[in-house]
């Protein structure tokens, strides 16, 4: 039991890779999960409907306050919105949708702000008009959303069908990076959900790959030179190394309510299948984030290591988007 507190209370091992090739003390029968040598674990997910949120928020609302973020403090916002949270605290932030006007109701404005008294300022997205797919813009002022401006620090990107996202972050596109790539740039992170062919009611499925950390708990690296070889191919293939694979949580059937049911500690008081936790299998009591409604166009969001602040913003922004396939 010793040995699993300590565990939780230092999930930087779940996250670091072994290097760029696969280790080769795997035991037979296993095969490797995203940085980890262990079963393959299938799909997991939630859903919610309208009674099952309000049951589970009011258990912990009727008697506690949202709890606001922790003291955090930063001289550099761009920095710290491409950094790894700090292990061993949640980062407690707010999201809030602007779709008013003509224009902002098919193209709303989002803001992530810190939720505490200050309610600082981190991160403002727009989806790109004139886009062939789904395109956000991620800036670091809320008042320049432009690809070109200095205040662009990353790009979220869907495929035609909407149920495949790729997060980078704000260097130079292959094609005009240097022969080495270092200055290319960065996939933070793949988002799959799951399509609904069928159109069967229930829970969706949500997959995210994200980049292993090294042992000084840094982000390692992932510059595809081509499409073929970025975070949602790989998955694809089953190439894994150095990636690790994140799945929203498993909600619990509730018989009295006939409905999932996820407990989000009372930072989620409304129903919405935007609502979700996302989870490593190896942990799943340690929340990596999680997202979930508390008004019409505000929404709570935490996270916390290894995800940053643009990884995390990019996932939700993903939640926004239309897909029929996967309803």
């Amino acid at each position: 039991k010793s040995k699993e507190k300590e565990k939780k209370k230092e999930p930087a091992s779940m996250f670091q890779i072994n290097g760029d090739k696969e280790t080769k003390s795997k035991k037979k029968g296993e095969r490797n999960t995203g940085g980890f040598v262990g079963h393959f674990t299938p799909f997991i997910y939630c859903v919610f409907t309208s009674v099952m949120v309000n049951y589970t928020c009011n258990i912990y609302i009727k008697n506690h306050a949202r709890s606001p973020s922790p003291e955090i403090e930063f001289d550099n916002l761009e920095k710290f919105v491409l950094e790894p949270a700090p292990q061993g605290v949640t980062v407690k932030c707010r999201v809030t949708r602007d779709q008013r006007g003509m224009d902002k109701s098919l193209y709303p404005l989002y803001y992530l702000h810190l939720d505490n008294e200050k309610k600082t300022f981190l991160l403002a997205g727009r989806k790109r008009k004139k886009s062939t797919t789904s395109n956000y813009l991620i800036s670091i002022d809320a008042t320049d959303l432009s690809r070109g401006g200095e205040n662009f620090v990353g790009k979220l990107r869907s495929n035609l069908m909407g149920t495949k996202f790729t997060v980078f972050d704000n260097a130079l596109n292959p094609d005009r990076a240097l022969p080495d790539m270092s200055n290319a740039r960065q996939e933070l992170a793949g988002i799959i959900y799951e399509t609904n062919v069928l159109g069967i009611k229930g829970p969706r499925r949500m997959t995210v790959i994200i980049p292993g950390m090294n042992k000084s708990n840094e982000r390692v690296p992932v510059r595809p030179r081509n499409e073929y070889d970025g975070l949602l191919t790989r998955h694809q293939n089953r190439r894994m190394e150095n990636l690790i694979e994140l799945h929203n949580k498993t909600p619990v059937w509730n018989e009295e309510t006939a409905s999932h049911v996820l407990n989000f500690n009372g930072r989620v008081t409304q129903a919405s299948i935007k609502n979700f936790q996302i989870v490593h299998s190896n942990d799943l009591d340690y929340i990596v984030m999680q997202f979930g409604r508390i008004a019409d166009d505000i929404f709570t969001l935490d996270y916390n290591y290894p995800l940053c602040a643009v990884q995390a913003f990019a996932i939700a922004l993903s939640s926004f988007d239309g897909k029929i396939a996967c309803e």
